[in-house]
Order: structure tokens, then C-alpha cells, then sequence
């Protein structure tokens, strides 16, 4: 048995070179013909037109709005009167850009924006982590039970609970204590916490702001696969769980911690239904909100109807690229921070 386990090896081989030099001496005609002429040949080749053809057919069905918007953003109001132009702009113009930079405040409402979802994503994030710890490594009576309902917080409807939130915001007070003081008028709170940013960041406190059951799931995960020897060294050290949670847990939690980071700022920043009912005034000057990206400058305003553009044509344009503005930034973080997020969903598990 063994003589002809090592025997085999030089056979194979000496079997593939004579079979190598026989193919050489062939015609090339000959050669071609054996290569190509075969069934084998002709069903790589089916299966490769056919994924050919399903792939560029799913990628003009994704890219084909966001070139035709891309292309608008860069249209004139003159462009739309042109019949003949369609996708490419006749007579390309950068005033749509200019205009909403401008005339409604891009860099100031993106600033507030920044602020918000900064500040909204980092205690999402901490919250996420904490919670999801104490998911995946404490066993206590109705974990299970606790976690179904935090699963909830993902499935009910956000309109079914947005009347009676604006009410609670409204005549929001701990024990009396706002209203006892004075700080309300003091403060010119007459609606309460409504209308600020105090709703949104005490949402994210108590883990019921946007998504945030999906990013309590995705530490848990997470946490889930991070070994338990680690924590029994570090109790063996002398150190309590809070300890064990800040010195040990957090610092290996990096690249999920910058993943949740990154979901969590991108879907508060993209916000438009918490936004638009806890913030309805002008002084919350935000990105998604309607004074800026649901505004219509008044310059190119002017400049539409001195062309004759429908309006409302013309409208849809500014709002594509009132759109492209609002994701640029988002664009941006992406590209620099791919890898992590790249890290942080495999380190999860959902990746398998």
C-alpha cells in the first residue's frame, strides 16, 4: 500500500507531461479545434453571457436613478423646454448647486445635522453596547422575554406612536419638579421639550430611537462570540463588571462599536419622520428638513419662470439635487470608513 501511494504521484505527473507534449506537437487549427469545439466550451460560454446579460441588467435597474438625478441636478431651466434632450443636459449649469448652498443655508443646516446625528449615534452607540452585554453574558429570569420585546421596538409602525410621543414632549416634567421651579418660563419652554433636540436624545437614552433594537441585537451578537476567559481573568484580577465592561469589553469592541456608529449616524442623518414631527419649526434648521431640501430658492425661481419651465418640473430637479446634497456627506464617511463596517458586520456573524 504504501509502495503504490508513492508511486502514484510520479505516475500522474509523467502522465500530465506526455499528454502536454503530445498537445504542442498538434497543429494549431488542431489545437484551437480540441479547445474550443466541445460542449464543455459552449456551456461556459452560455453560462457566461447569461450572467453577463443578468448582471447588467440588475445594475442598469440601480444605477439608472441615481444617473438620471445626478443628470437632472445639471440641467438648466432651458434644458427642459428642449424636447430633444432627455438624459444629457444641452446646456449643463451649476446654478442649481450654487443657489441651494446659497439661498438655503446648506452649510449651516449641515452643521446641525452633524451635530444631531453625532451626538444621537455616539449615545445610541454606548447604549447598544451596554445593552447588548448585558444580553449576552448575564443569565437573569426573562432575558428572553425582555429581548422579544426589544426586537419589537423594530417592527411597530413609528407613525402609531409618533401623536402620543408629541403629547408626552409636550408636558414632559419629572414629578412636577420643571413646572414647580419655574424653568419652563424661565426658559420659554411653553410646549415642553417639544420642538428641541431633547426628544430625539432621549430617545436614544432609553434605546427606542430609530433602529435602535437592530443595533442592541447587533452587539449582542457580537458579544456573544467574544470568549468568556476574558472575563474571568480580568474577575480574577480584581476587577467588577463595570470595570471588566469599560477596561476590557470596550476596547476590543472597536470596529463593531464603529459600525453601529456609522448605521446609527446614517439613519439619523437621512431622518426625515422624527424630524418633521418633533422639530416643525424653522429653528431646527437641519438637512432634512422642509427648509432645506423641500424649498425652492428663489433665484431659481426666477430663473425658471423668465425660461418658461413648469415649475413643477423644474421643482423635481432642485429636489434631486437638493438630495445628492444631503448624501454627500454620508458618501464621504462611507468611503473612509468601509473597512470598518466591513470589520464590524463580519466580527458579527451576520456575514455567514
Amino acid at each position: 500500500m504504501n509502495n503504490n501511494q508513492e508511486t502514484t504521484p510520479r505516475v500522474l505527473k509523467s502522465s500530465k507531461n506526455k499528454i502536454r507534449v503530445e498537445f504542442e506537437r498538434t497543429s494549431l487549427k488542431e489545437r484551437m479545434k480540441a479547445k474550443y469545439l466541445n460542449s464543455l466550451f459552449y456551456k461556459k460560454l452560455l453560462v457566461a453571457v447569461f450572467r453577463f446579460i443578468l448582471l447588467l441588467g440588475i445594475s442598469y435597474i440601480i444605477l439608472f436613478p441615481f444617473f438620471s438625478k445626478i443628470s437632472a441636478s445639471f440641467m438648466s431651466p432651458q434644458d427642459f423646454l428642449q424636447s430633444d434632450v432627455k438624459m444629457i443636459p444641452k446646456y449643463p449649469t451649476l446654478n442649481t448647486y450654487k443657489y441651494l448652498i446659497t439661498e438655503n443655508q446648506y452649510f449651516k443646516a449641515m452643521i446641525n445635522s452633524f451635530l444631531l446625528s453625532g451626538i444621537c449615534a455616539l449615545i445610541q452607540m454606548f447604549v447598544a453596547a451596554f445593552v447588548g452585554y448585558g444580553f449576552a453574558k448575564f443569565k437573569f429570569k426573562g432575558r428572553n422575554l425582555i429581548f422579544i420585546f426589544v426586537m419589537l421596538t423594530m417592527i411597530v409602525p413609528h407613525q402609531i406612536l409618533a401623536s402620543s410621543f408629541v403629547q408626552k414632549f409636550i408636558y414632559f416634567d419629572i414629578f412636577g419638579l420643571l413646572e414647580k421651579t419655574g424653568l419652563y418660563s424661565a426658559l420659554g419652554m411653553s410646549q415642553g421639550i417639544y420642538n428641541t433636540y431633547v426628544p430625539l436624545i432621549l430617545l436614544s437614552l432609553t434605546g427606542l430611537a430609530f433602529k435602535n433594537g437592530l443595533f442592541i441585537f447587533l452587539m449582542r451578537s457580537y458579544y456573544r462570540g467574544v470568549p468568556d476567559e476574558l472575563e474571568e481573568s480580568s474577575f480574577i484580577d480584581g476587577y467588577g463588571v463595570f470595570k471588566t465592561f469599560f477596561k476590557i469589553i470596550l476596547p476590543i469592541s472597536g470596529p463593531m462599536l464603529i459600525t453601529v456608529f456609522i448605521l446609527a449616524f446614517s439613519w439619523q442623518w437621512t431622518d426625515i419622520f422624527y424630524v418633521n414631527t418633533f422639530l416643525p419649526n424653522a429653528e431646527s434648521f437641519l438637512l432634512t428638513s422642509n427648509q432645506f431640501w423641500a424649498t425652492m430658492p428663489d433665484t431659481l425661481e426666477l430663473l425658471g419662470q423668465a425660461a418658461g419651465t413648469s415649475l413643477q418640473t423644474f421643482e423635481v430637479a432642485v429636489k434631486n439635487a437638493a438630495g445628492l446634497l444631503v448624501v454627500l456627506p454620508l458618501i464621504i464617511m462611507y468611503i473612509f470608513c468601509q473597512r470598518f463596517l466591513v470589520q464590524g458586520i463580519e466580527s458579527s456573524g451576520l456575514a455567514n
